[in-house]
This record gives structure tokens, sequence and C-alpha cells, in this order.
């Protein structure tokens, strides 16, 4: 499956992927979101992320890897 458009909805706070096959597929943020134990560091970098790379937001939504991202953001051992 080759992707055509993938973009960030802010109407429906979702990333909406496009393919060549007419497919849609949308990706609700608000319930890709829910259950993730969040600061307001790493809920702020969620939220950059779907809006500057919905790409790579929609991988981490999809393969589950969401609450890897957040930890990793709030993870301060390396300052």
């Amino acid at each position: 499956m080759e992707f055509v458009y993938i973009d960030y909805n802010p109407l429906t706070n979702s990333v909406d992927i496009t393919t060549y096959e007419n497919y849609i597929l949308r990706i609700d943020c608000w319930i890709a979101e829910q259950g993730l134990r969040t600061t307001p560091n790493s809920q702020h970098s969620l939220d950059v992320l779907a809006l500057d790379d919905p790409l790579e937001y929609a991988e981490l939504a999809l393969s589950g890897q969401l609450q890897v991202f957040v930890d990793a953001e709030d993870d301060m051992t390396a300052w």
C-alpha cells in the first residue's frame, strides 16, 4: 500500500491517511492517546509530532509505541 497523502486534521483531531486505492485511514488522536501516562511536556511533544510529522505519529500509534515515545520524552537522565 502506497500513501498518497497524510495530514493532521484539526477539525477532527485526527491523522488522516489517503492511499492510491482511495482508502482513507483515520487515526483519532484522542482515542490513540487515551490511557497514556503523560506530563505536560510529553503531551506537548505528542501534539507537535501529530502536527509536524503525522506519518511518524501514525506509525507509533499503529504499532502501539506511543507510550515508549512519551517515556523517552519524559526521561531526563540524559540531562
